[in-house]
């Protein structure tokens, strides 16, 4: 089932950083009361009974030395195409501000849901002028505090209610697969070299590509569909707005998709913000290809691969399951390692293990070596079992879960990973008490 999407929204200052960091449970978001603080778009999976969401705290509208107005009206259309439900949050102790009348204004001219919350609301017997805020039009406000966490739960029981209750349709035997990368690397490019048609505006100019673009192809008998996203980076103000907004679009792109291929270009190499993008996809438990493009600008020894796939490995420790494949879209050299890549980490991330060879393994594993002593006693596995597919989702019934030490879960991966073949594709355990 896909997940819905909520926005929080608000000028600066509100405490929207908070109210994310709390209705997320960590402190994820950055909280200062400067506003501005927050300019990067923040993402995170809320969790609330049976119910699961992704959260995105904006940035605060800037009005100093710019037509706000504008960016306001940016702010908030970017909000309400992108998200489910919108949660409006406002002031308890600075009152109805001319920004809020405009962003009501334009909330209340829109069909999708708006949850009007008055934060920092410390006292919700003691907050003025609350009448003035019913005068928004957008019906009876929430009064929550996330510094102190009160009405946090009538936010959220809210937010659930809202959110839709839609299933992505299946399809059967077709490889989806999203390009993401940062801007510029060759995402496009590539998505017109593997499909071999021009179907995908090309630029060497950052941020071409808007909208995540679904395209439906085969090869060698084999249906696909590639989903080409926008960049994720762009500078200036009221473009970041929209260009942030494009991050959310390539995360509902990696939803939608068995396979995930992080792009990197070769003639500039591996930074921050790649493990950053690719973090989403780890979260979502999707299936991993590295694709460095570019691979034809590069100046090469016999050696040059080895390097830089060693420096791959030591800057993405965590994906030391996923090929390395290196391409050049606009030479189209070497398209066929993608396709090869794709195919083996797709058959292994649906890829169903027989009940009675799972076991021999992890039987073997243990006497092999032995679960080591932790929290007070050893893991002892009595037997396991496949639950699921997409990723392959092991449930592993042992003794007490407590005792399980995370090295011995890598190794247990590591042993399943030399027996079967699941490269690109993660592998998902649990761990269970077996039940007398």
């Amino acid at each position: 089932m896909a997940k819905g999407y909520v926005a929080l929204v608000g000028s600066p200052n509100v405490g929207k950083s908070t109210i994310f960091n709390r209705l997320l449970g960590e402190r994820k978001a950055i909280v200062n009361d400067m506003p501005g603080v927050t300019r990067d778009r923040m993402y995170g999976l809320c969790e609330w009974l049976d119910h699961s969401f992704y959260l995105i705290d904006t940035g605060g509208i800037e009005i100093e030395d710019r037509p706000f107005q504008e960016e306001i009206r940016i702010q908030a259309k970017i909000a309400i195409e992108e998200a489910d439900v919108i949660v409006f949050l406002v002031d308890a102790k600075t009152g109805v501000s001319k920004d809020d009348e405009l962003v009501a204004r334009i909330l209340r001219k829109e069909k999708k849901p708006v949850i009007l919350a008055i934060n920092k609301s410390d006292n919700k017997n003691k907050v003025e002028n609350l009448y003035d805020f019913y005068a928004l039009g957008l019906g009876e406000p929430i009064l929550v505090s996330g510094v102190h966490g009160i009405g946090i739960g009538d936010l959220l029981d809210k937010i659930v209610s809202y959110l839709p209750k839609k299933v992505e349709p299946k399809e059967e035997g077709k490889i989806c697969f999203t390009l993401v990368g940062r801007p510029n690397v060759g995402k496009s490019s590539l998505t017109n070299a593997l499909i071999n048609k021009n179907r995908v505006i090309t630029s060497n100019i950052e941020g071409t590509t808007r909208d995540a673009i679904d395209i439906d192809f085969t090869r060698d008998g084999r249906s696909y569909k590639v989903i080409d996203t926008a960049g994720l980076k762009r500078r200036g103000k009221i473009y970041e707005a929209i260009d942030k907004y494009s991050a959310l679009r390539a995360l509902k792109a990696m939803e939608r998709s068995d396979i995930v291929l992080l792009v990197i270009d070769a003639s500039v190499g591996i930074i921050e913000q790649d493990k950053h993008v690719i973090g989403y996809a780890i979260e979502q438990d999707k299936a991993i290809i590295i694709v460095v493009n570019k691979w034809d600008l590069v100046e090469k020894n016999e050696k040059t691969m080895q390097e830089f796939e060693k420096l791959i490995r030591a800057e993405f420790k965590f994906l030391d399951y996923a090929p390395i494949v290196f391409v050049s879209a606009l030479k189209k050299e070497r398209l066929h390692t993608i396709f090869k890549a794709i195919d083996v980490a797709y058959d292994g991330y649906v890829s169903r293990i027989q009940t009675s060879l799972l076991n021999s393994v992890i039987e073997d594993a243990q006497i092999m070596n032995e679960t080591p002593n932790f929290n007070g006693g050893r893991l002892r596995i009595y037997y396991a079992n496949q639950v699921a597919i997409k990723p392959p989702t092991i449930v592993m019934f042992c003794n007490d879960p407590n005792y399980l030490h995370f090295s011995y879960e890598r190794y247990l991966k590591n042993r399943l990973r030399e027996t079967f073949v699941f490269d690109g594709s993660p592998i998902k355990l649990i761990f269970r008490r077996k039940t007398q």
